[in-house]
């Protein structure tokens, strides 16, 4: 794996980590490339049974690189995968270890997570409307299905985060554990998943998804949408401002 993605592999268990502390592991092209790799290598590995995945430096993801946007005009996005595994998930289960930040991007990825931990002081969350960009990789369509449409609306269209308490309730993590401690709780999980039949755990991981999937309508208009926005003048304005530190002001239609 390139230096922003670790990968080590403990017993039947891959930890893969999200290495770019200096920017709260945001997601560039190359690291969402990397991500994938990762995973596609613990689908590959029959001796693998579980992927973990966390972030370096007390956070777990901040989403897409900004910075890394206005300066490529590359979203992080694999060609079929979504931001790294977003689109089309490892077969096998995937625990996400949740310390710090997961938002826009990185809160999309733990909503594509089997199961989830979070220290107490995450926060997880859309802000994408504030950047003048949607949650279009697969995290509004997720969110909706799994909690009330109030909820899912108040996140998307405030951007507010919820706490990790917040999302607990909501059915969105599993487990709330002190600070710090997210990672060991995900493994020791992660350890009681391997436990398990491999057979059984893609059968039953495949016909839970099934109740949720989004219709290929649902994925088509996602995508329209997001095309539309991410090549707008807000988009542009949201990635600036967000990198100059100031308010963005938007161009407003009647």
């Amino acid at each position: 794996m390139g230096a922003a993605v670790g990968v080590e592999d403990v017993g039947a268990v891959r930890v893969v980590t999200l290495d770019r502390p200096a920017v709260r592991n945001a997601l560039d092209l190359p690291t969402a490339t990397a991500l994938a790799e990762a995973l596609d290598g613990l689908d590959d590995d029959p001796g693998l049974a579980v992927g973990v995945l966390t972030g370096a430096g007390g956070h777990f993801c901040a989403g897409m690189d900004l910075k890394a946007f206005l300066a490529t005009g590359q979203r992080p996005e694999v060609p079929g995968r979504g931001l790294g595994f977003t689109r089309r998930p490892p077969v096998k289960p995937l625990v996400a270890a949740v310390e710090g930040t997961a938002l826009a991007g990185g809160f999309e990825i733990v909503l594509a997570c089997d199961l989830v931990v979070a220290a107490l002081d995450a926060r997880l969350g859309l802000p994408e409307a504030r950047l003048g960009l949607v949650a279009g990789a697969g995290g509004l369509l997720r969110l909706s299905a799994r909690v009330p449409r109030a909820v899912a609306m108040r996140c998307a269209l405030t951007g507010e985060p919820f706490s990790a308490q917040e999302a607990e309730r909501w059915g969105l993590v599993n487990e709330v554990t002190p600070p710090g401690e997210a990672l060991d709780r995900a493994l020791a999980l992660a350890r009681q998943v391997a436990a398990s039949a491999p057979g059984s755990l893609r059968a039953s991981k495949e016909l839970l998804d099934r109740r949720l999937a989004p219709s290929a309508d649902d994925v088509a208009r996602q995508d329209e949408l997001l095309e539309a926005l991410a090549a707008s003048d807000d988009a542009r304005e949201g990635a600036r401002a967000f990198a100059e530190k100031r308010p963005p002001v938007w161009g407003r239609t009647p």
